[in-house]
């Protein structure tokens, strides 16, 4: 891995994930994260559940609109999305999988 003032390049998802974790410190951006996570599996619900393809978006403004309050206001840090869109997505919801089993405190 090499770092930058603002890039690093990850070989692997599983070399990415310290990185990220790293990137959430802070205990109420990582409950804005699980809150959002929260409101994307409500959003996909619905929108099997009455066929409206509006809660798509809809999903993806409450995911990100929650971590990205969490990352400019609580953490003091730029969301991983930015740089590394994929892993980040990844990281989400292995963090969410990490907190649902009490592996990361919430």
């Amino acid at each position: 891995m090499t770092h930058g003032a603002h890039t690093a390049h990850f070989a692997s998802f599983s070399e990415f994930y310290p990185f990220y974790l790293g990137e959430h410190r802070n205990m109420a951006c990582r409950r804005l994260h699980f809150i959002g996570s929260l409101g994307v599996i409500g959003c996909l619900a619905m929108a099997i559940a009455t066929g409206g393809w509006l809660w798509l978006p809809a999903a993806l403004v409450c995911g990100y609109g929650f971590a990205w309050v969490g990352h400019f206001v609580f953490e003091k840090n730029r969301p991983a999305t930015f740089r590394h869109p994929l892993y980040s997505l990844m990281g989400d919801w292995v963090m969410f999988k990490d907190i649902c089993i009490g592996k990361i405190p919430l």
